[in-house]
């Protein structure tokens, strides 16, 4: 069955997109819960008008992804949390990289950072989805606070 995606869904799409899924699952969980609508010729025709207006506008914002990608990449992060010969009481999770975005002045989304479980001291990568198409790699050092 097809249906056109309302939400970002991960592992299935992006929004607008028109993706194929068993009809049990679409009817039971993606309609019911409001990420997505059936892909009826006349919604195909509705989202295309729609994709075609904003074409414009989605080239500005991937520019500005795009900006925002390169200054989280060459941006210097380094975190300092309680440590014991190099074994973290607690974990770096991605919440820990948003607010540390936040207070150099880059607001990114908590659920827009991938990253592994972090329990030890060293430097590390994370993963930011700023687009479809735009990912940033966030390169931090953790340290032990004194």
């Amino acid at each position: 069955m097809e249906v056109i995606l309302i939400k970002d869904m991960e592992n299935l799409g992006y929004a607008n997109d028109i993706v194929t899924v068993k009809p049990g699952y679409a009817n039971n969980y993606l309609i019911p819960q409001g990420y997505a609508k059936a892909a009826t010729a006349s919604a195909k025709k509705v989202l295309a008008e729609n994709l075609r207006q904003r074409a414009h506008k989605d080239a500005k914002i991937l520019a500005d992804a795009q900006a925002l990608a390169e200054t989280i990449s060459n941006l210097p992060l380094s975190m300092a949390v309680k440590a014991e010969e190099g074994k973290l009481f607690g974990t770096v999770t991605a919440t820990d990289l948003a607010e540390a975005l936040a207070a150099k002045g880059i607001t990114v989304d908590r659920k827009q950072i991938s990253v592994d479980a972090i329990k030890t001291v060293g430097e590390f990568e994370a993963t930011v989805r700023l687009h479809k198409e735009v990912k940033a790699t966030i390169k931090f050092t953790v340290n032990a606070a004194e």
